[in-house]
């Protein structure tokens, strides 16, 4: 029978699966020392973390501070929060000047300034999706601004805007594996992933940005068993408390605002449902919503899992190089 709790977990049992598992990959299979991995101040980062460190020794974790001009306050506060919960050693990479001489920022404000010209740097901004219970709503992103003067304008992004502004902010991803890889290289350590299964499934990541790792140790659990895990591990609590974000765009934003529309433990028992054929009904009856709004999340899966799976592809030969 379909209910709330077929989310529940073992937290104990399912930790110690994971450092097991942690510890064959980097030593055996991967031959490295240790793991390191970016500090987002988020319960997926903060969770890896954790387990990395009861798995292979605090002082074999390295995790990296990348906090750029659009980053919000209290990623840097929490990220030191969960190191020193963890007691395992970090370093800060300002990795603005590398997006300002990639020209990330100066992209990022030609693309607002299709919408909204007269968008100056100062101002903040971020973009959003309709919810996905707004009847058969189309997946068309939203542009928000924040004017100096506190004013707010919001617009419906072209095509061409929203291509570039993604494109430009993916730069942001992709600097930071860059540098994690930097310091994996020198430490010969193995670059270790925080994707859940949520965002694994449904492309919510950058390819060869944050899509990139050597490991990804959650990518099998679902984001609320991710939070069960942080409460067994003593991930802080201010951690836990904080509502999932992007951190990319310089306004507040959820990512239930910017790409899933649910929120996630609505997500999560959905993304099972379709998994495990559980019929709409029953699934609507427990999350208080119409059979036929599940049936739009559905479909909302099933169509980000097809135009996301080029993410998941490496590059395609012409021929197999092996028989």
């Amino acid at each position: 029978m379909f209910s709330a709790d077929v989310l529940k977990i073992d937290a104990p049992q399912v930790a110690d699966a994971i450092q097991k598992a942690i510890v064959e990959q980097v030593r055996g299979t991967l031959r490295r020392k240790g793991a390191v991995l970016g500090l987002s101040g988020g319960i997926d980062s903060s969770v890896v973390a954790a387990l990395c460190a009861k798995a292979l020794g605090p002082e074999r974790v390295l995790g990296l501070f990348m906090p750029e001009r659009d980053s919000s306050d209290d990623a840097l506060t929490l990220g030191k929060l969960l190191a020193d919960a963890m007691g395992i050693p970090t370093e800060l990479e300002n990795i603005k000047p590398s997006l300002d001489g990639l020209g990330c920022y100066r992209r990022q404000d030609d693309a607002i300034r299709m919408v909204f010209d007269d968008y100056e740097p100062g101002d903040k901004f971020k973009i959003t999706l309709p919810s996905i219970l707004e009847g058969n709503r189309l997946n068309v992103f939203r542009l928000t601004i924040q004017k100096a003067n506190g004013e707010l304008k919001d617009s419906r992004m072209p095509p061409a805007a929203y291509l570039q502004l993604v494109a430009a902010t993916n730069f942001k991803q992709r600097v930071r594996k860059m540098m994690e890889y930097y310091h994996a290289d020198r430490l010969n350590y193995a670059v270790a992933g925080t994707p859940n299964r949520l965002e694994y499934d449904q492309g919510f990541f950058v390819k060869n940005g944050d899509g990139s790792a050597d490991l990804k140790p959650i990518a099998h659990l679902y984001k609320s068993q991710v939070y069960q895990l942080a409460e067994y591990l003593g991930v802080p609590e201010e951690i836990r408390k904080r509502p999932p974000t992007t951190d990319t765009y310089s306004m507040p934003q959820t990512q239930e605002e910017f790409y899933f529309a649910l929120p996630y433990d609505k997500m999560d028992l959905c993304l099972y449902a379709l998994n495990n054929q559980v019929p709409a009904a029953e699934v609507a009856e427990v999350l208080g919503l119409k059979p036929e709004q599940v049936e739009i999340v559905f479909k909302d899966i099933e169509a980000k899992r097809r135009t996301t799976k080029y993410l998941h592809m490496g590059p395609i030969l012409v021929e197999p190089l092996h028989g």
